[in-house]
């Protein structure tokens, strides 16, 4: 069907788009009148970095942007690559500019190279020897130097929608020169929607996959893919999910503010996609423990106890049996009465403590075991709680002597923080009363 070097690349490779009409996805960069395509139009390229889940087609923008513009293009793997062959491509760069031909470098993965490695680059892209184009699964923000970041202009680029994957798996099908065209293979809606799901938004997958499948009809008298075959291909793929990185973090967050929202069927299903991915559910569970204290607190004391008796759950039996209690109290933080006036109270306390002297503790508070401690007024008019009226002394002050009292815990009206509200109005009304005496 193919040449031997058409033959040996694979599918994805193959399938690359040619011209920009090919391309699929990303219209809100490169669509009509977008930043990106007025750029190209008008031949003012910049520097610029994509940033995007595998698999979305960075490395092939790239290339059509270097196409277009009419430049060399000059591709490097943050993986592969070190300072020599950074140093090399600007070379080529250099000799090419000599000529009147504009370089494209493209450095896949960006995020894998150094601060050194990073700044490398600087010089190069600020005289215009090189238009930089960088590609990263993470996010920028945190993984590339702001010097480089200054120097480029962000694209986002998103997850392919499930209407792009379906327009390459049709292209895949019916192009006879570089796709599986003259195999006429035939996939029915139900079994496109699976591969679909299962590349989960990665064209690059999604090939790959449709590929495998093809060679297993290779040797059968149909095209037709029956389900069977299209199970056994799909059986060890995995949906799109990075420990670790932009995605991951993602995830959590999205969990994390699902539970704070209260929205116990959007926490669930959060919690599911992790676990679909891989995630280790004990990273789970700490993060719920966090919720606990972070999001619900004394409005809800027993969440704490929850969250850590499903850890402990988790800890004794393994998968799949302790992720069902991490399930129970994701759904148990989620419809459970919300408060941050513990999560406040200690940032804000924090936030003195950091700013003001280390006061001494007061002498009256101080233990007073030997006698030189007690000559030297330890424990001195020391009010013991339990002797006073309802277990309370009021009027006094448990802060240093220098410092000012100050309110940092403020209960919400939720919850059991409520009664605790009513409880501290109290004191304090007791404590107002014992001032006036």
């Amino acid at each position: 069907m193919f040449d031997e070097p058409e033959h040996f690349r694979p599918l994805a490779d193959r399938l690359r788009p040619k011209y920009l009409s090919d391309y699929v996805g990303q219209d809100h960069i490169i669509g009509d009148g977008k930043p990106l395509s007025q750029a190209i139009e008008t031949d003012h390229l910049h520097s610029m970095i994509f940033w995007g889940p595998p698999g979305t087609g960075k490395t092939t923008l790239a290339s059509l942007i270097a196409e277009l513009s009419h430049s060399h293009i000059e591709k490097i793997s943050a993986v592969l690559a070190g300072v020599k062959d950074i140093r090399e491509a600007i070379e080529k760069a250099k000799y090419l500019r000599s000529q009147g031909k504009r370089t494209v470098l493209f450095v896949d993965e960006v995020h894998r190279f150094n601060k050194a490695q990073q700044d490398a680059f600087l010089p190069h892209v600020e005289d215009g020897t090189v238009i930089f184009i960088g590609a990263t699964t993470e996010n920028p923000s945190f993984e590339l130097n702001n010097a480089l970041l200054s120097r480029a202009r962000v694209y986002l680029i998103k997850r392919l929608s499930d209407e792009a994957m379906d327009n390459i798996i049709n292209r895949a099908l019916t192009d006879e020169e570089v796709g599986l065209g003259a195999l006429n293979m035939t996939l029915n809606e139900a079994q496109r929607g699976q591969l679909i799901a299962s590349a989960d938004g990665d064209a690059r997958r999604l090939l790959n996959l449709l590929e495998i499948l093809a060679d297993s009809l290779s040797a059968e008298p149909t095209n037709e893919v029956t389900d069977e075959q299209l199970h056994a291909v799909l059986r060890q793929s995995y949906r799109t999910f990075d420990k670790g990185g932009e995605q991951f973090y993602d995830q959590i967050s999205a969990l994390h503010k699902s539970v704070r929202g209260s929205d116990p069927d959007a926490s669930l299903y959060w919690f599911a996609r992790m676990l679909d991915g891989g995630c280790d559910p004990l990273y789970i569970a700490r993060r719920v423990v966090r919720m606990a204290s972070e999001d619900i607190g004394n409005a809800d004391p027993r969440a704490l106890r929850i969250a850590l008796d499903a850890w402990e759950t988790q800890e004794r039996l393994g998968s799949p049996e302790g992720e069902l209690a991490i399930a129970q109290a994701v759904l148990y933080m989620a419809c459970a009465p919300k408060s941050n006036a513990s999560y406040g109270a200690f940032k804000a306390v924090m936030k003195d403590i950091k700013n003001e002297p280390s006061y001494d503790v007061p002498l009256k508070l101080r233990n007073a075991p030997t006698n030189l401690m007690k000559d030297l007024d330890y424990g001195k008019q020391y009010r013991y709680a339990h002797d006073e009226p309802n277990a309370y002394a009021a009027g006094e002050s448990y802060f240093p002597d220098e410092k000012q009292p100050s309110q940092y815990y403020n209960p919400v009206p939720r919850g059991l923080e409520i009664k605790i509200a009513e409880k501290l109005r109290h004191l304090k009304e007791l404590d107002e009363q014992a001032k006036k005496k």
